[in-house]
């Protein structure tokens, strides 16, 4: 919930804060999770596979919860920023964890499909917050407290009401079990046995005296020693054993593996957050600017980059903030947004275990492509918000088949940890494609979407090179 919370903070609150570096502004507030993402992303899949999966979920879900809160009630850009750095450092350890553990209670058979099924969640997320984001920030509350050293406008109301998904997540997370096999590998064997108990009972109703495989593990039970001088030594012993794991990762053929996948990463991932994150934007700035003779969308953008030019030239230097409040239209935007995005989900997951992962990858390229290019020509609203939406939902899918490459070609021993540079790469790449984003839309409409068209050009490229594991 972290960056659908950025999201609509950056689009349906505030078309512009200080005029002359309002683009610029926005783009730094929508880096900043990435930044901390980037910062925690590679320590914290470590520390996932040395003290476990739920202490991550429960714990990280809960600190997002604590600074979406602080966020909510901040009252200078800076503390606004800094709450989103911290955000997003909670929710690069909470991701981590989430992918193992679902990733962990998946056989191999069906595996795939239920990566793409978790990630089409993030459709059904965005709908919920566009249209929580409808019913609130459309509102005109105001309230201050002590003597008026906090003031709350609708927008941190917003901000405060959100933050309750990351708590809800957190009790959630705290029902679910440890992973088995994270036990296994610390040969703690009785706590895997009763938990696969646990989960047999509850989905079949039967007792545990019925579980099928009673001396599951048994034997390796009595040859492992439990002494508390072993258990002191687990920390170091675990460490060496994870930097010896480590060593593979940058041989051949898995170091050549990761360098493609990262790279490939890094450049899906600014053409998804950067449209996800800039459509609400975009869409409000459409809404101001479009006209019956002109609802042309580089046109619009042109205007509205040059509007902040002169004011920038002709108005003195204000810190005052301006808010501008969307209207229904760019609310509905996100919801239909949000929707389309569910719809690749599906129909990869059927096509996923028939046509390959490598060449459905190659077909979403294509369509990114196409999408991409199609922006700098879309005439009406209509075709705005369908280019933006296709180029959303594909840029997702492919995140997520790329995310089931590296499962499937990386073993246990290493797989967190490359899920971790990998999404460390793909973070970057949103760091720097938010940044950018407003610097080349002011050079004009038509070089940020000709510059991601291009970096899609080249993932696609290079995804017809990608190995087929065979089964």
């Amino acid at each position: 919930m972290s960056d659908l919370n950025l999201q609509v903070l950056a689009g349906h609150g505030n078309v512009e804060t200080k005029a002359p570096t309002a683009m610029q502004e926005k783009g730094v507030l929508n880096a900043m999770p990435f930044v901390g993402m980037v910062s925690v992303c590679v320590v914290a899949g470590f520390l996932t596979d040395t003290f476990g999966r739920k202490i991550f979920l429960v714990g990280g879900y809960g600190g997002l919860f604590v600074f979406t809160f602080i966020g909510g009630i901040s009252q200078t850009y800076l503390v606004l920023v800094t709450a989103k750095l911290f955000e997003g450092m909670l929710f690069a350890a909470s991701f981590n964890a989430v992918v193992t553990l679902t990733s962990e209670f998946c056989h191999n058979g069906i595996r795939d499909r239920m990566m793409l099924l978790q990630s089409s969640f993030a459709g059904f997320g965005q709908v919920i917050g566009a249209l929580m984001s409808w019913a609130i920030l459309t509102q005109k509350w105001r309230d201050s407290y002590f003597n008026g050293t906090i003031v709350l406008n609708t927008w941190n109301f917003y901000l405060i009401i959100m933050s309750m998904w990351s708590l809800l997540a957190s009790c959630l997370y705290m029902l679910l079990p440890e992973s088995p096999k994270y036990f296994i590998t610390q040969k703690r064997y009785d706590e895997a046995r009763k938990i696969l108990i646990n989960i047999y009972t509850r989905n079949t109703g039967k007792t545990a005296d019925s579980f099928p495989y009673p001396n599951l593990w048994k034997d390796k039970m009595k040859l492992v020693d439990e002494s508390p001088e072993l258990s002191n030594q687990k920390f170091g012993s675990m460490l060496t054993v994870g930097l010896h794991n480590i060593k593979p990762m940058f041989r051949r053929p898995l170091g050549l593996y990761l360098i493609l996948f990262s790279f490939m990463m890094f450049f899906s991932m600014i053409l998804y957050n950067v449209i996800r994150l800039w459509f609400p934007q975009l869409s409000t700035i459409a809404e101001y600017y479009s006209t019956p003779e002109n609802q042309n969308l580089c046109v619009m953008l042109d205007a509205y980059t040059s509007d902040l030019r002169s004011r920038n030239f002709n108005t003195t230097k204000s810190d005052v903030c301006i808010p501008a409040v969307s209207g229904t239209e760019t609310y509905l935007n996100s919801v239909i947004l949000g929707s389309i995005c569910v719809v690749p989900f599906i129909i990869s997951g059927i096509l996923v275990s028939r046509v390959g992962k490598k060449y459905l990858y190659i077909v979403c390229g294509l369509i990114t492509v196409g999408a991409t290019l199609g922006l700098r020509w879309a005439s009406s609203k209509i075709e705005m918000v369908a280019l933006f939406s296709t180029d959303v939902a594909i840029a997702q899918t492919m995140n997520s088949l790329n995310q089931a490459l590296v499962l499937e070609h990386f073993p246990t021993t290493t797989r967190s940890l490359a899920i971790a540079v990998l999404m460390t790469c793909g973070r970057i790449g949103s760091l720097v494609g938010n940044i950018l984003f407003p610097i080349l839309l002011d050079k004009g409409c038509v070089v940020p979407f000709y510059t991601l068209a291009g970096s899609m050009i080249c993932i696609t490229s290079l995804s017809f090179v990608l190995p087929v594991k065979k089964k």
